[in-house]
């Protein structure tokens, strides 16, 4: 039998009797069926080691010292109401037992009783709460899954795969390293994992390691002792410290120097951290997710990235697709921030038209969807909004890109596609081959279209 200072997640029953003798017997029951037994004397803090996700049940002597089973009952369903508690009492204690399965209590047990009952009592309540314990986990994952579709917008492939590694990631203790462009939302992602996994409840420290000054990087990160060098005055808690039960975030790593890189890789191993001028070493019970915008392959074989950490961070990597690689998320997403932001300036939502979805699509996003939601603010604040194309395009501003004829419907329709065949060549295609690709359409179509609209692309033989 378990011992009686230790309750972990193998317990299956927790028995509860001032009777030692009674106690040993029905305990031996338990153990001989099988099942995993903390046998008690007292109830005193029992509820407070009991967690919501704890598989078991609990079976308790209703008169007992200290903790009666009433109470112990109320104090129980106060943190879960769905915790079954069987009670066992003595003759006289029947009306007291109906009263317990009034507030609550699954089963009562009326001494004397066979062993055969208390074991049928207890697989049956075994049973109940596995059911519940399922039942919250699924709503729970319907719940994440619908979190995460709101925090990263879009139905692209690559996106239905990055909300799939996530999900299947947050639940692991595993280390994230995030690949990602600068403004692809690496933070974003790493808020994710931190809010889906089990560390949901303790802190989530973000640290931008390529914005600290190289004197003051280890101190930020590991802390120090007073005395550790000129100006130490006190004692400082580092990032890795303060994020201990949860997540460090640790974006732009590879700014970081090769000597912090070596102290980064000891503490990944051995999930230990020394202050600055201390020798005590400090457990730490963290996840660190590292975010990166460049091929830290590459910076290895080059020297600048230690080689041995980069294996060690690239167990679990997630890569973030850019966003001109998203096709339609493009519009889904701009729709998505300026009704947002119309909503936070108590503005009108404004619909794209046409012209101004082919632009944003048009548009290749260097600043992904930090410049997405810059531009989709400016949108809902009725601003003009000229994307940053090379050279400055005027095509590509939204403002400008919409058709402004009027008249018959074909006659627009030929204005419109006139102004996207011109917005496609100031993008620089020389040749009707590249125009051709570029708008999706025969050669032969184009040739047509562009003698129609009297435009004309290159020279040479590719445009014959």
């Amino acid at each position: 039998m378990t011992s009686p200072a230790v309750l972990d997640a193998r317990t299956d029953v927790v028995l509860i009797d001032d009777d030692p003798h009674l106690r040993q017997a029905l305990g031996q029951t338990l153990d001989l069926a099988g099942l995993k037994v903390l046998a008690l004397e007292d109830a005193s803090g029992l509820p407070a080691r009991i967690g919501r996700d704890w598989h078991g049940v609990v079976v308790s002597d209703i008169r007992m010292p200290n903790v009666d089973g009433l109470t112990l009952l109320r104090q129980l369903h106060a943190a879960d109401p769905e915790l079954p508690v069987l009670l066992i009492t003595g003759h006289g204690d029947v009306p007291l037992a109906v009263e317990a399965m009034r507030a609550g209590a699954y089963d009562f047990l009326e001494k004397p009783f066979p062993s055969d009952a208390l074991l049928d009592g207890v697989r049956r309540a075994l049973s109940h709460r596995q059911l519940v314990l399922d039942n919250r986990s699924l709503r729970l994952a319907l719940s994440d899954r619908q979190a995460l579709g709101a925090r990263l917008v879009g139905q692209s492939p690559s996106m239905t795969r990055l909300r799939e590694q996530i999900g299947a990631l947050a639940a692991t203790r595993a280390d994230v390293l995030i690949l990602g462009e600068t403004g692809a939302g690496k933070e974003v992602v790493a808020r994710a994992l931190h809010d889906l996994s089990s560390r949901r409840s303790g802190p989530f420290v973000a640290i931008n390691a390529g914005a600290l000054a190289e004197s003051v990087v280890e101190s930020e990160l590991f802390g120090h002792e007073p005395g550790a060098f000129t100006g130490a005055q006190k004692r400082r808690i580092g990032k890795f410290e303060f994020a201990n039960g949860g997540t460090l975030f640790l974006d732009e790593i590879e700014s970081m120097s090769l000597d912090v890189q070596v102290k980064l890789l000891r503490l990944l191993q051995e999930r230990v951290v020394e202050r600055l001028g201390g020798n005590q070493q400090i457990p730490l019970d963290i996840r660190v997710i590292a975010a990166t915008k460049e091929d830290l392959r590459q910076a290895a074989d080059q020297g600048r990235f230690r080689a041995d950490l980069y294996y060690r961070l690239n167990v679990a990597p997630l890569r973030i697709p850019a966003l001109r690689e998203r096709g339609e998320d493009i519009v889904t997403l701009f729709e998505h921030f300026s009704g947002a932001a119309a909503e936070r300036h108590g503005l009108p939502a404004q619909a794209l038209q046409p012209a101004q979805r082919g632009a944003l699509l048009r548009h290749g996003w260097p600043g992904n969807v930090r410049e997405l939601q810059n531009a989709a603010e400016r949108f809902a604040l009725g601003l003009d909004l000229a994307l940053d194309a090379p050279g400055g395009d005027p095509s590509l501003a939204l403002g400008t890109t919409e058709t402004t004829a009027s008249g018959p419907l074909s006659e627009q329709v030929e204005a419109f596609e006139r102004q996207l065949i011109s917005a496609e060549m100031a993008r620089g295609h020389t040749s009707l081959r590249s125009l051709a690709e570029a708008l999706g359409i025969p050669r032969k179509t184009l040739h047509d279209k562009l003698r129609k609209h009297g435009l004309s692309v290159g020279s040479g033989e590719e445009n014959d």
